[in-house]
């Protein structure tokens, strides 16, 4: 019970934190980069001996493929996180609700018009794979050796920072399924018909980490 509150908690702070500096900081770059990185560096000095600290549907997918943890283990974390993205995304619009910003996004990600480059469908869906692939696959290598772990906090922090740099003016950068259907759910519109691709690339560039990581670091 203990490591799905922590999962729960987590994906909370990572929301609440990561989507309300990019929506008070009006997208900056990087406010918004190192809020989701440092977010994940404070969580996981926390929860990482508890939980993992997935804090991430995909990361769960992906150990799961791994090994790393069980079928209904993988389920619950999914449920958690879920539930805990969407309490952070309810409290960040609260918060909003009651200041002179409009929670007309709530940090949510989008293609097409909702991108800041007009990236079409193929071209989110392309980017998201790419960078929860880089994402997950780094999870995957520094967590699988034990005299990694006092750093790899650290370093999954700034990689997700990383990626994000990349990802927020294309797509918002999601890589993160729980993520992207929390504020999507509490918005609705355009954002919701478009979180599909939100949750189906993350998922498909995590398996593929986890396949690829079995082939290339995992001895015969």
């Amino acid at each position: 019970m203990k490591k799905y509150i922590c999962e729960f908690m987590g994906t909370l702070v990572l929301v609440l934190f990561g989507c309300g500096t990019a929506v008070i900081s009006d997208g900056n770059l990087v406010a918004t980069a190192l809020a989701f990185g440092l977010s994940i560096v404070a969580c996981a000095y926390v929860i990482g001996n508890v939980s993992g600290c997935h804090v991430n549907p995909a990361v769960s997918l992906a150990m799961l493929i791994d090994g790393r943890m069980s079928v209904k283990d993988f389920v619950w974390y999914v449920i958690v996180q879920v539930v805990g993205a969407l309490c952070g995304s309810a409290i960040l619009y609260f918060i909003l609700s009651n200041s002179v910003i409009n929670p007309v996004n709530l940090g949510a990600n989008g293609y097409g018009a909702l991108s800041g480059i007009n990236v079409s469908l193929l071209g989110a869906l392309v980017t998201e794979v790419i960078l929860t692939f880089v994402f997950v696959y780094t999870i995957l290598g520094v967590t699988d050796d034990e005299s990694k772990s006092s750093v790899a906090g650290i370093v999954i922090g700034l990689t997700l920072a990383f990626v994000h740099i990349l990802g927020i003016g294309i797509t918002g950068t999601s890589v993160n399924p729980a993520r992207s259907l929390a504020p999507a759910l509490i918005i609705g519109g355009t954002a919701l018909k478009q979180v599909w691709v939100f949750i189906v690339a993350p998922f498909i560039g995590a398996a593929l980490s986890a396949i690829v990581y079995k082939f290339l670091n995992r001895e015969d």
